[in-house]
């Protein structure tokens, strides 16, 4: 398990949470806490940076991301190599770290040659600015182009790949995972209970918690992508079968996405301890073929 922090840290959580939130992380054995410099331009990663101040550093992996706009600059956006490293710089600053252990490109940049993308990464590896890097929600064909133009060109290649995973996004079962699995990158599921569609607690298009996610103007592209008539209609076969395990339909769906062999980690966020300690169980949850195969009638 790992903890995120998309649409939390620096927006609806402020730093008292976030450090309450983290320092309980770490003390159930979560090691990994990912954010990156977009969210809340720079707001996740400070307030981030602040909650691990006094965490062991040897025992944590702190990950960003850059590609996404910070700004109106020609450096504040996008993966050429003079934008990487001066994102790098600002992350760092804000994180209050010497090294970030995984920097992540957020998104593949068409507009710069990958060779220069990935020369850079490989010069911070070099400067010890960062120790590793991997990418997030590119495709398995780009994955695949980058480490084999690291092998040749003598370049630190990327770890990780961050994709979209959960019950209801599984497109990248079909080529990133195996991918994945093939070139021997590790997997980061993010969005695992699917921007909290998979918790249950959204039932109807007109049922939405006040004060939930999907409440308010933030909630907008949960609603888009999720309140559709199929999606609700599984949500409900599932939380049947949740209800037969007798553990939370979140539990469940978290657990289905470690189970696929691929997966290093899920990404979980949370606003609360309660919460975090939830989600953090699903480690635990073993589910059999049968339960395995009630899912996926649940699903189809």
């Amino acid at each position: 398990m790992s903890l995120g922090s998309w649409l939390t840290f620096g927006e609806a959580v402020d730093q008292d949470a976030t450090t309450a939130v983290v320092r309980r992380a770490f003390e159930l054995g979560v090691n990994l806490f990912d954010t990156a410099n977009v969210y809340a331009r720079g707001g996740a990663e400070e307030v981030l940076g602040r909650a691990i101040a006094d965490l062991p550093r040897d025992d944590i992996v702190v990950a960003t991301k850059v590609f996404g706009e910070m700004g109106q600059g020609p450096l504040d956006r996008g993966l050429s190599a003079a934008a990487i490293v001066y994102q790098c710089e600002q992350s760092l600053r804000r994180l209050g770290v010497v090294t970030i252990d995984l920097y992540q490109c957020h998104r593949y940049d068409p507009e710069v040659p990958l060779e220069e993308t990935c020369g850079a990464m490989d010069g911070l590896v070099r400067a010890g600015q960062i120790r590793h890097w991997g990418v997030s929600e590119w495709t398995a064909a780009q994955i695949q182009e980058s480490l084999e133009l690291c092998e040749r060109e003598g370049l630190t290649p990327p770890v990780s790949d961050q994709s979209r995973y959960s019950m209801l996004q599984r497109e990248a079962e079909e080529e990133v995972l195996p991918a994945c699995g093939r070139l021997g990158l590790g997997v980061l599921a993010f969005s695992p209970l699917a921007q909290g569609m998979l918790t249950g607690k959204y039932r109807s298009p007109d049922g939405s918690p006040a004060g939930s996610r999907a409440s308010g103007e933030q909630g907008r592209l949960l609603r888009e992508r999720f309140f559709t008539p199929e999606h609700f209609a599984r949500v409900e076969r599932l939380l049947r079968v949740a209800e037969d395990l007798a553990v939370p339909l979140a539990r469940v769906a978290i657990a289905w996405t470690l189970r696929h062999p691929e997966v290093t980690s899920a990404i979980v966020g949370a606003t609360r301890t309660e919460q975090l300690e939830e989600n953090v169980a699903a480690a635990e949850l073993e589910l059999t073929d049968e339960v395995l195969e009630q899912i996926e009638e649940a699903l189809r």
